[in-house]
Protein backbone atom coordinates (compact mmCIF):
# COMPACT_ATOMS: atom_id res chain seq x y z
CA UNK A 1 0.00 0.00 0.00
CA UNK A 2 1.15 3.53 -0.73
CA UNK A 3 1.68 5.84 2.23
CA UNK A 4 -1.30 8.10 2.95
CA UNK A 5 -1.27 11.15 5.21
CA UNK A 6 -4.47 12.38 6.89
CA UNK A 7 -3.93 15.68 8.74
CA UNK A 8 -6.23 16.04 11.73
CA UNK A 9 -8.16 19.29 11.88
CA UNK A 10 -8.49 18.73 15.64
CA UNK A 11 -5.18 20.59 15.81
CA UNK A 12 -6.29 23.38 13.46
CA UNK A 13 -8.07 26.63 14.27
CA UNK A 14 -11.76 25.72 14.38
CA UNK A 15 -12.66 29.26 13.32
CA UNK A 16 -10.66 28.82 10.09
CA UNK A 17 -11.29 25.25 9.01
CA UNK A 18 -11.59 26.07 5.30
CA UNK A 19 -8.16 27.73 5.45
CA UNK A 20 -6.78 24.74 7.36
CA UNK A 21 -7.99 22.44 4.60
CA UNK A 22 -6.49 24.67 1.92
CA UNK A 23 -3.14 24.69 3.74
CA UNK A 24 -2.56 20.98 2.98
CA UNK A 25 -3.45 20.49 -0.71
CA UNK A 26 -1.01 17.56 -0.82
CA UNK A 27 -2.86 15.59 1.88
CA UNK A 28 -4.61 12.37 0.92
CA UNK A 29 -7.40 12.95 3.42
CA UNK A 30 -8.57 15.43 6.04
CA UNK A 31 -9.12 13.65 9.34
CA UNK A 32 -12.18 14.91 11.21
CA UNK A 33 -12.45 13.92 14.87
CA UNK A 34 -16.09 13.89 15.94
CA UNK A 35 -16.32 13.79 19.75
CA UNK A 36 -19.48 13.94 21.84
CA UNK A 37 -18.18 14.40 25.43
CA UNK A 38 -19.70 11.00 26.31
CA UNK A 39 -17.63 8.29 24.64
CA UNK A 40 -14.59 10.53 25.11
CA UNK A 41 -14.15 13.46 27.54
CA UNK A 42 -14.10 16.15 24.88
CA UNK A 43 -16.61 17.92 22.62
CA UNK A 44 -15.57 18.94 19.12
CA UNK A 45 -17.83 19.14 16.08
CA UNK A 46 -20.59 17.22 14.34
CA UNK A 47 -22.47 16.64 11.13
CA UNK A 48 -23.36 20.29 10.30
CA UNK A 49 -19.68 21.30 10.40
CA UNK A 50 -18.74 18.29 8.26
CA UNK A 51 -21.41 19.26 5.72
CA UNK A 52 -19.99 22.79 5.57
CA UNK A 53 -16.40 21.58 5.28
CA UNK A 54 -17.36 19.31 2.39
CA UNK A 55 -18.38 22.42 0.46
CA UNK A 56 -15.06 24.13 1.19
CA UNK A 57 -12.57 21.45 0.11
CA UNK A 58 -12.07 18.82 -2.55
CA UNK A 59 -9.89 16.73 -0.24
CA UNK A 60 -11.91 13.70 0.93
CA UNK A 61 -12.94 13.71 4.57
CA UNK A 62 -11.88 10.90 6.88
CA UNK A 63 -14.49 11.09 9.66
CA UNK A 64 -13.53 9.38 12.92
CA UNK A 65 -16.57 9.06 15.18
CA UNK A 66 -15.62 8.99 18.85
CA UNK A 67 -19.23 9.01 19.97
CA UNK A 68 -21.86 6.96 21.72
CA UNK A 69 -24.37 5.23 19.47
CA UNK A 70 -22.37 5.33 16.23
CA UNK A 71 -24.85 2.84 14.79
CA UNK A 72 -27.39 5.67 14.68
CA UNK A 73 -25.17 8.46 13.39
CA UNK A 74 -22.45 6.96 11.19
CA UNK A 75 -24.55 6.42 8.03
CA UNK A 76 -25.47 10.13 8.00
CA UNK A 77 -21.81 11.11 7.65
CA UNK A 78 -21.45 8.78 4.68
CA UNK A 79 -24.67 10.07 3.12
CA UNK A 80 -23.41 13.65 3.55
CA UNK A 81 -20.39 12.84 1.38
CA UNK A 82 -17.57 11.81 3.70
CA UNK A 83 -15.06 9.60 1.89
CA UNK A 84 -14.42 7.42 4.92
CA UNK A 85 -16.36 6.89 8.16
CA UNK A 86 -14.83 5.07 11.12
CA UNK A 87 -16.70 3.81 14.18
CA UNK A 88 -15.30 2.56 17.47
CA UNK A 89 -15.81 -1.10 18.24
CA UNK A 90 -16.10 -0.19 21.93
CA UNK A 91 -19.21 1.90 21.20
CA UNK A 92 -20.93 0.03 18.37
CA UNK A 93 -23.72 -2.38 19.26
CA UNK A 94 -24.26 -3.65 15.71
CA UNK A 95 -20.92 -3.07 13.95
CA UNK A 96 -21.54 -5.32 10.96
CA UNK A 97 -24.86 -3.69 10.12
CA UNK A 98 -23.40 -0.21 10.58
CA UNK A 99 -20.29 -0.91 8.50
CA UNK A 100 -22.50 -2.23 5.70
CA UNK A 101 -24.69 0.88 5.89
CA UNK A 102 -21.62 3.09 5.59
CA UNK A 103 -20.51 1.21 2.49
CA UNK A 104 -23.96 1.31 0.94
CA UNK A 105 -23.96 5.08 1.38
CA UNK A 106 -20.79 5.28 -0.69
CA UNK A 107 -18.04 5.72 1.92
CA UNK A 108 -15.18 3.53 3.02
CA UNK A 109 -15.99 1.75 6.28
CA UNK A 110 -13.51 1.85 9.14
CA UNK A 111 -13.34 0.22 12.55
CA UNK A 112 -11.32 1.84 15.36
CA UNK A 113 -9.79 0.18 18.40
CA UNK A 114 -8.53 1.89 21.54
CA UNK A 115 -5.01 1.06 22.77
CA UNK A 116 -6.24 -1.47 25.34
CA UNK A 117 -8.64 -3.22 22.94
CA UNK A 118 -7.15 -6.39 21.39
CA UNK A 119 -7.49 -6.80 17.65
CA UNK A 120 -7.70 -10.60 17.44
CA UNK A 121 -11.40 -10.92 18.42
CA UNK A 122 -12.33 -8.83 15.37
CA UNK A 123 -10.50 -10.80 12.71
CA UNK A 124 -13.79 -12.17 11.40
CA UNK A 125 -14.94 -8.60 10.65
CA UNK A 126 -12.11 -7.88 8.22
CA UNK A 127 -14.32 -8.68 5.24
CA UNK A 128 -16.69 -5.90 6.33
CA UNK A 129 -13.94 -3.26 6.56
CA UNK A 130 -12.00 -0.97 4.30
CA UNK A 131 -9.79 0.31 7.13
CA UNK A 132 -8.71 -0.62 10.64
CA UNK A 133 -7.75 2.31 12.86
CA UNK A 134 -5.48 1.60 15.81
CA UNK A 135 -5.41 4.40 18.35
CA UNK A 136 -1.86 5.08 19.51
CA UNK A 137 -3.10 7.30 22.35
CA UNK A 138 -6.23 7.11 24.47
CA UNK A 139 -8.82 9.03 22.43
CA UNK A 140 -10.17 12.41 23.40
CA UNK A 141 -7.46 15.00 23.05
CA UNK A 142 -4.81 16.05 20.55
CA UNK A 143 -1.17 16.54 21.43
CA UNK A 144 -0.76 13.37 23.48
CA UNK A 145 2.43 11.36 23.64
CA UNK A 146 2.64 8.32 21.35
CA UNK A 147 2.17 4.98 23.17
CA UNK A 148 4.99 2.64 22.15
CA UNK A 149 3.06 -0.26 23.68
CA UNK A 150 0.81 -0.23 20.58
CA UNK A 151 3.66 -1.05 18.15
CA UNK A 152 3.43 -4.84 18.70
CA UNK A 153 -0.33 -4.58 18.15
CA UNK A 154 0.27 -2.82 14.83
CA UNK A 155 2.53 -5.70 13.78
CA UNK A 156 -0.04 -8.32 14.81
CA UNK A 157 -2.75 -6.43 12.96
CA UNK A 158 -0.65 -6.26 9.81
CA UNK A 159 -0.18 -10.03 10.00
CA UNK A 160 -3.94 -10.55 10.39
CA UNK A 161 -4.73 -8.27 7.46
CA UNK A 162 -2.12 -9.91 5.23
CA UNK A 163 -3.33 -13.39 6.17
CA UNK A 164 -6.88 -12.40 5.34
CA UNK A 165 -5.75 -11.35 1.88
CA UNK A 166 -7.97 -8.29 1.58
CA UNK A 167 -7.22 -4.65 0.85
CA UNK A 168 -7.80 -3.31 4.34
CA UNK A 169 -5.88 -0.13 5.12
CA UNK A 170 -4.16 0.06 8.50
CA UNK A 171 -4.38 3.53 10.03
CA UNK A 172 -2.71 4.86 13.18
CA UNK A 173 -3.86 7.93 15.09
CA UNK A 174 -2.25 9.66 18.05
CA UNK A 175 1.18 11.13 18.62
CA UNK A 176 2.23 10.55 15.00
CA UNK A 177 5.17 12.84 14.25
CA UNK A 178 8.60 13.01 12.64
CA UNK A 179 9.87 11.03 15.64
CA UNK A 180 7.32 8.19 15.51
CA UNK A 181 6.01 7.74 11.98
CA UNK A 182 8.88 5.55 10.75
CA UNK A 183 8.31 3.07 13.58
CA UNK A 184 4.60 2.93 12.77
CA UNK A 185 5.33 2.31 9.10
CA UNK A 186 7.91 -0.36 9.88
CA UNK A 187 5.31 -2.10 12.06
CA UNK A 188 2.88 -2.19 9.15
CA UNK A 189 0.74 0.95 9.17
CA UNK A 190 0.07 2.65 5.83
CA UNK A 191 -2.34 5.50 6.70
CA UNK A 192 -1.18 8.10 9.20
CA UNK A 193 -3.22 10.68 11.10
CA UNK A 194 -1.12 13.66 12.20
CA UNK A 195 -2.45 16.70 14.01
CA UNK A 196 0.10 18.84 15.82
CA UNK A 197 2.89 17.56 13.56
CA UNK A 198 1.10 19.20 10.62
CA UNK A 199 -0.87 22.14 11.97
CA UNK A 200 1.74 23.03 14.56
CA UNK A 201 4.34 23.40 11.81
CA UNK A 202 5.22 26.70 10.17
CA UNK A 203 4.45 25.17 6.76
CA UNK A 204 1.73 22.47 7.06
CA UNK A 205 2.09 21.32 3.44
CA UNK A 206 5.83 20.81 3.85
CA UNK A 207 5.16 18.90 7.08
CA UNK A 208 2.86 16.55 5.13
CA UNK A 209 5.62 15.93 2.57
CA UNK A 210 8.18 15.31 5.31
CA UNK A 211 5.92 12.82 7.08
CA UNK A 212 5.22 11.01 3.83
CA UNK A 213 8.93 10.70 3.07
CA UNK A 214 9.71 9.39 6.55
CA UNK A 215 6.90 6.83 6.41
CA UNK A 216 8.16 5.62 3.04
CA UNK A 217 11.43 4.67 4.74
CA UNK A 218 9.65 2.47 7.29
Amino acid sequence: MAVQISPSILSADFARLAEAAAAVPNADWLHVDVMDNHFVPNLTLGLPVVESLLKATSTPLDCHLMIEDPDRWAPSYAEAGAGSVTIHVEAAKAPVRTLRQIRRAGARAGLALNPATPVEPYEDLLGELDMLLLMTVDPGFGGQRFLDMVLPKIRRTRELVDRHGGQVWLQVDGGVSDATIERCAEAGADVFVAGNAVYGAEDPARAVDNLRALAAKG
